[in-house]
């Protein structure tokens, strides 16, 4: 029998991106990751999908 990989799950496409921000910024989303022991990314990712669930329902009101 020939040899065949598992499937893999499919995962969420995702791109990387840059991003240029303050130092205090910076540094405030560090605290906020710091205190809940998750990375820089999580805090940036979680807050702008936040954001984009307001205006979501918003719009819908």
């Amino acid at each position: 029998m020939p040899f065949v990989p598992k499937k893999t799950k499919k995962k969420v496409e995702a791109r990387y991106k840059t991003i240029y921000l303050r130092q205090t910024l910076i540094d405030a989303l560090e605290n906020i990751a710091k205190e809940n022991d998750t990375s820089f990314n999580n805090v940036v990712v979680s807050m702008i999908e936040r954001c984009l669930e307001v205006e979501e329902t918003d719009e819908n009101d």
